[in-house]
Parts: C-alpha cells; structure tokens; sequence
C-alpha cells in the first residue's frame, strides 16, 4: 500500500511510519514541526519530510489511505485535498483496528497505569517468545518501536481515552473492539475535551456497554468508581476483579508473597502492584501459568518516564515520572515515601497540561503531595498565555494543593538553584513531569545532583 501521514511527527505516529515502511509498504508523511526523538527515527528511516508545513500537492489518488493524527487541524489542506478525492482516510487508531480484524485484541485502558501494564504485558510475552502485535504509548527497552503490525495472532493496545482525530472526536478506546480488556481505574482527565466527571466517566461507560457478550473484562477492585461502573454496564461481561497482591518491602526493595514463594520485582507501590497483578491476570487469559510469568516479569525496569530511576547511590535515588494527572501524583508520591519510609523525600511536579492549569481542575490536587516531606511546584507563565489560560498565582497554586509550604516557581532557572542547593543525603527527588521543566534536562540534571 502507499500510505500518507498527516501529521507524522507525535510519538504513536512516527512509530507507526516506522512499522508501516518495516513491513514493506510505501510510507510518506507531513507535518508543521517535529521534535526530538521523533526526527531523529525518522530520518534514520528516510521518511523525514523534505520540507515542514503542509503542501495539498503531495496528496494524490495514487494514496492508498490517508492516516491523520491529532496535531493536523480540521482545515488542513492535505486533508481537504483528501476528502475532495474521495480517498481512504482514518485515524491512527482506526486504522490499526482494521488491520487487526482476524486477531484476538486485548485493549488496557484507565485513566493511569495502562502504559505500565501493557508494557509489563509486552515484556512477558516477549521473554516467553510469543508472536504478538502491539501499540504502546512509551519507548519500551528490548522494543524498537512502540508499534509493531505482522501476521500473529494477537495485538495487545494501550486503550487512550482522548480523541482519535481532528474529524473523528471518539475516543481512541471505543474504536478497538477488544476481545480482553483491562480497566486500572477511573479519575477526571482531560478537562479540555470532559470538561466534567460525569462526560468523562460516560466514555468508559460506552466502552464497557459496547464490549460483546462474555468478552473477559479485568478490573482494580481498589477503584470503588470503576467497581460501580463495572456492574452497572458490564453484566453481559466474563468479569474478573484484582487488587494489590500482597508483598512486602525490604531495603527498599519489593517482594511478591505468594503462599510460601517470595518473587523479588523491581517496580514497587502499591498502584505499580495492583498493575502487575492486573497485567498477570491478562497473561492468565491467553494461557500463560503464573509461575512463568513471575519469572518473566522479575527484569523488567518499567516502561520510559514511568517511576524511572535517574541515578542513585547508597544514600539517594533520583527518579523522573510522567504524573501529572491528580491521581497519578499521589499514587506516585505515597509508592517513593513507602518504599523509602527513613528517606527525606523531596517531591517536584510541573503543572504543564491544559487541565492542570485550569483553575477549577486545579483543586483536584488538593492532598496529592501530602506524603512529600518537601513539596515543590513548577508552571511557566507562558505556558498559561499560549494557552489561552487565566493568569495563575502562587497563592491560588498552595491553596489548590492543600498546603502553604509548597514551593512554587515560575522560573526554570531558580528551580534548578532550589534543587541543587538540596542536600540529597538519606533523601530521594522525584521529578515530574509531562514536560520538561521549562527546558531542563532532567536525565543530566538528576545524575549531576548525585555526582
């Protein structure tokens, strides 16, 4: 096939160039900007754009099917030269849908950890030599790309709940029809396209209801929300709850405890747990023994900015994370302080997204930090202006939090003096993020604290 991607720079885009061109077809694609990595992989491949910007002449009835990613607009001119051809076009995940249609399609979804559990999933099935397709939203070690699309047998998807394209406004989830699904959770998410609870627990609700009968449905007991939802809309569902296994912790490691066999992992939290058992659970439905799977999952280090340690040494751990959401802070934050519990825990988030910097979002996060010993708050002002944001004051951000010693910044550079003048002995940083801290290096900058 001849495929064009509008809008080929993002992270699930640029993969699934790669895959596409891997497998054989004819791969071109357009885009207004591309960042790092992206551009890098893509040029390596050959299917970096000669030019940025869109240019309606490289869209032709030689295309095959068009696949349009979210950062294109509904005025794009490729894409009206497209719909004036009348020629194949769809979103990303649409399109892997239908390139799944004879496989078994096993969907993990939620509003935090689906990263972590499709990546633990992809981990074990990989180690036991399983032929599997997949689609996951982080770089995953032992994998190239974070698509892969062949001939076998099942396709393991990471389930986003945001739109699927500028001219399809369904969530990315409801188009992928899953055989086994997996829901870790459910909490208030993307204020710009919910703007409340209740439109953002309807599309999980849509999802479930829409499930065919006795497709097996896995789900965290833990969230009283998604337990109630689960009931309501899933009774003609093969319905399987799991929760936090039990374990224990030991010089700041965790142990699984599972009758007399104690299995050593390398994530730990009590959310990170309930993944891993949620992710078992899954293996368990496509045949694979609990024993193999302990045994498989006992190396993997976590999926790329997901609780991932930066540096350590034998008095400090610094760890970089993608929370930024309410709930993923707080699970976050408690998962460091328990498994540190004699470490002074120096805690440090960036309000980046659109919903954390909205003022009404803003109070979810009361309590989230509460477990921190020192909490300290990130946003750029700009960011605020470019995105057609109220003004936002460090009044309003202490108070959002639910405690007046947070420290707030606006500055990268007086961050980066705050945090280099800490001293880290018998104490852990975490940095979060789902930017960059108005341009820090957080990789360099952690290991240079420890160093």
């Amino acid at each position: 096939m001849r495929i064009h991607l509008i809008a080929i720079g993002g992270a699930a885009m640029h993969n699934l160039a790669i895959a596409l061109k891997d497998n054989g077809h004819e791969v071109s694609g357009s885009d207004d900007q591309i960042f790092e990595p992206s551009r890098s992989r893509l040029e390596k491949k050959g299917l970096l754009p000669e030019s940025m910007g869109w240019n309606a002449s490289r869209v032709s009835n030689e295309i095959d099917a068009i696949i349009l990613g979210m950062h294109a607009r509904e005025d794009n001119p490729e894409l009206i030269k497209a719909q004036e051809l009348g020629l194949s076009i769809y979103s990303y995940p649409e399109f892997i849908y239908q390139q799944s249609l004879k496989k078994k399609r096993i969907v993990i979804a939620g509003s935090h950890g689906k990263t972590t559990i499709t990546s633990m999933i992809l981990h074990v099935l990989k180690k036991l030599n399983f032929e599997f397709d997949y689609l996951v939203g982080a770089q995953i070690d032992g994998f190239e790309t974070m698509v892969r699309l062949s001939e076998a047998p099942i396709i393991v998807l990471e389930g986003d709940e945001y739109l699927s394209s500028p001219i399809d406004r369904r969530p990315k989830f409801h188009l992928y029809h899953p055989h086994i699904a997996l829901i870790s959770g459910i909490a208030w998410d993307h204020i710009n396209v919910f703007p409340t609870f209740e439109n953002y627990l309807e599309q999980f609700e849509i999802f479930i209801d829409q499930m065919k009968k006795e497709s097996i449905l896995m789900f965290c007991q833990a969230d009283e929300t998604l337990v109630t939802t689960v009931h309501k809309y899933g009774q003609h569902l093969d319905l399987r709850p799991y929760q936090t296994p039990q374990y224990e912790i030991q010089d700041g490691k965790s142990f699984i405890m599972r009758g007399s066999q104690r299995t050593e992992v390398s994530v730990f939290g009590d959310h990170n747990l309930q993944n891993l058992n949620g992710a078992m659970m899954v293996c368990k439905a496509i045949g694979i023994v609990e024993d193999d799977f302990y045994a498989a999952i006992r190396d993997f280090k976590g999926a790329a900015r997901r609780l991932e340690e930066i540096a350590r040494n034998n008095q400090t751990v610094v760890y970089k994370d993608f929370a930024h959401s309410p709930s993923k802070l707080e699970a976050t934050v408690k998962a460091v302080k328990k498994q540190w519990p004699d470490r002074k825990l120096f805690a440090c988030m960036e309000l980046h997204t659109f919903s954390s910097l909205t003022k009404d979002f803003l109070l979810e996060y009361e309590g989230t930090m509460k477990d921190a010993d020192v909490a300290i708050v990130f946003y750029k002002e700009e960011t605020l202006a470019q995105k057609r944001l109220d003004p936002l004051s460090k009044e309003e951000v202490k108070k959002a939090f639910g405690r007046m010693d947070v420290e707030v910044f606006t500055n990268s550079d007086q961050l980066k003096a705050r945090l280099e003048e800490i001293n880290l002995a018998q104490g852990n940083l975490l940095l979060m993020s789902s930017g960059n801290f108005g341009g820090i290096d957080v990789d360099v900058f952690g290991k240079s604290l420890i160093n």
